[in-house]
């Protein structure tokens, strides 16, 4: 019988096989939304939508949801009499935010340094997420208005039209930066807030849809 060699032993065949399947399985992890990777946690991530349901927010219940890893807030069948937000239990003062978001239509943004109010009506900073000319502006809800715009030179360089954009927000003592899809689109050093809630907006007008994923924050 004719005896067949082969470039490699056994065991060094096993040993590629069995770090192949890992290689496949850590890649298969690193695209699973809504979860920290390895290195999210070395630097201190959290979760703040843990991708199953509205634990840790308090919204309309009518209005949010959760449906394949993804949050939804949708106002079909629901016209608002004014701005609503799904709003964070907790407050946050120095942290970078990164988190995913699709808008279908109309407009919609992420508080931060917030106030609460009755009805989960909300007033504070803004990164703004809106058709037109809003993408990667900084904009104060009921105050100021726009504060930064980010939208020309910037996000309308960078921004995708229904589809998932990545907005990265930093706050640290009285300075804020908005990244849109890795771009710096505002920043501005202001020293009317340094600590509040987080919330997601559904804006009054037409039915609208945004949707929400890998929301990760890290505390400063």
């Amino acid at each position: 019988m004719r005896r067949i060699s082969l470039p490699f032993s056994i065991p060094q065949f096993l040993n590629f096989s069995i770090s192949l399947l890992l290689c496949h399985a850590a890649l298969a992890a690193a695209d699973k939304p809504n979860t920290l990777t390895r290195q999210d946690k070395k630097e201190g991530y959290i979760l703040l939508f843990n991708g199953k349901d509205l634990t840790g927010w308090e919204g309309e219940p009518a209005l949010w949801s959760v449906k394949d890893g993804v949050l939804v807030g949708s106002t079909e069948g629901h016209p608002l009499q004014h701005n609503t937000f799904l709003i964070t239990k907790d407050s946050y003062s120095d942290f970078v935010l990164k988190l995913e978001i699709k808008l279908r239509n109309h407009n919609s943004g992420i508080q931060f340094r917030s106030k609460r109010a009755p009805e989960y009506v909300v007033s504070g900073y803004q990164a703004d997420a809106a058709e037109g000319n809003w993408w990667g502006s900084l904009y104060e809800e009921r105050g100021r208005g726009v504060l930064v715009n980010g939208w020309k030179g910037k996000g309308e360089k960078v921004v995708k039209a229904s589809d998932w954009n990545q907005y990265e927000i930093t706050a640290r003592g009285n300075h804020i930066q908005l990244k849109l899809n890795g771009l710096v689109t505002a920043e501005l050093d202001d020293d009317k807030a340094r600590d509040g809630i987080i919330a997601l907006q559904l804006h009054q007008g037409p039915p609208m849809q945004v949707e929400f994923r890998n929301m990760k924050l890290k505390k400063f």
